[in-house]
């Protein structure tokens, strides 16, 4: 099952196919790779884009800009009276600073976080890989305090902005710079325990001290132990794959497997993410989001 959203009023993709996506950012208009889009688009000609990403044969790639400033904002309504709103700019590798698809899951957190805010007012939430810090937000500004932990001190600044520009109280954001693994293990010494967790771990890449870290071989040790600092009863844990390796069902039963073995009782849901397409109609898989859910 596809989840997706219908509400993101400054995003959409225009067209897709032949590998590659047209989406509209606020008011401006790009071209990136999409490996999952083997159709071919309605027609590209009709879009006037301004800038486009060209991936290299030999891996990687480069921006061609057009029209493009270096920086623009977009936001996007958690409710109805309250907005999230981030600063994009053309990253290294095709990306913006944010991942629409993941509007989905960003309601997820704040509807169940103001929930839980009104029932016991202290909540925490550690968003670990944390990127530019959307999900952050949208713990923020439901009232629950959040720790936001990434190893790139430059994303981590890029994170903070879209705090400030989103008007989040200084109060609410706790931010690391950190090898996530090194601060959840710390985070078992302490004693400290989160009513959620949120991960969006990358396929491949390396520690500080050359640790390999591959996803398919490190992420089950790695969900155990955070299931270890995730609070025993109301709690969540929010496993994000972009990896074509690790499967829906496979995360699932991870989360599943693992809750068995801390003893805890909820009940799991797994679905993929998902952009509906405007010439089309159809849905652009973006990848997967399992969810394990304390009672």
């Amino acid at each position: 099952m596809i989840k997706y959203v219908d509400d993101f009023d400054d995003y959409e993709v225009l067209d897709s196919g032949d590998n590659e996506k047209i989406e509209r950012f606020g008011q401006y208009i790009l071209r990136r790779p999409d490996p999952q889009a083997i159709w071919h688009p309605k027609n590209f000609n009709k879009y006037k884009v301004n800038a486009i990403y060209h991936r290299s044969r030999q891996g990687g790639g480069s921006w061609e800009f057009i029209d493009l400033p270096k920086k623009w904002t977009i936001a996007y309504n958690l409710s109805k009276d309250l907005k999230m709103s981030f600063y994009l700019k053309p990253f290294t590798f095709k990306h913006t600073g944010i991942f629409p698809e993941q509007a989905y899951n960003w309601k997820y957190i704040y509807n169940y976080s103001v929930k839980k805010v009104k029932k016991y007012k202290d909540v925490k939430i550690l968003n670990l890989f944390a990127y530019t810090g959307a999900a952050t937000l949208a713990g923020a500004l439901s009232g629950a305090k959040v720790t936001h932990v990434d190893s790139s001190k430059g994303i981590l600044t890029a994170a903070k902005e879209n705090a400030e520009l989103s008007m989040v109280p200084d109060d609410r954001i706790r931010w690391i710079v950190d090898d996530c693994k090194k601060f959840v293990e710390r985070e078992i010494r302490r004693g400290n325990l989160y009513d959620g967790i949120i991960m969006d771990p990358p396929s491949y890449g390396r520690g500080p001290n050359n640790e390999i870290w591959k996803i398919e071989s490190s992420i089950y040790d790695f969900v155990d132990l955070c299931f270890k600092i995730l609070k025993k009863e109301e709690s969540f844990i929010m496993l994000n794959s972009y990896t074509t390796g690790l499967q829906t069902g496979v995360m699932d039963y991870i989360l599943c497997d693992l809750a068995k073995k801390n003893a805890l009782n909820g009940e799991s849901s797994a679905y993929e993410l998902g952009l509906k397409c405007k010439s089309t109609g159809l849905f652009l898989p973006e990848g997967s989001t399992a969810i394990y859910s304390v009672h």
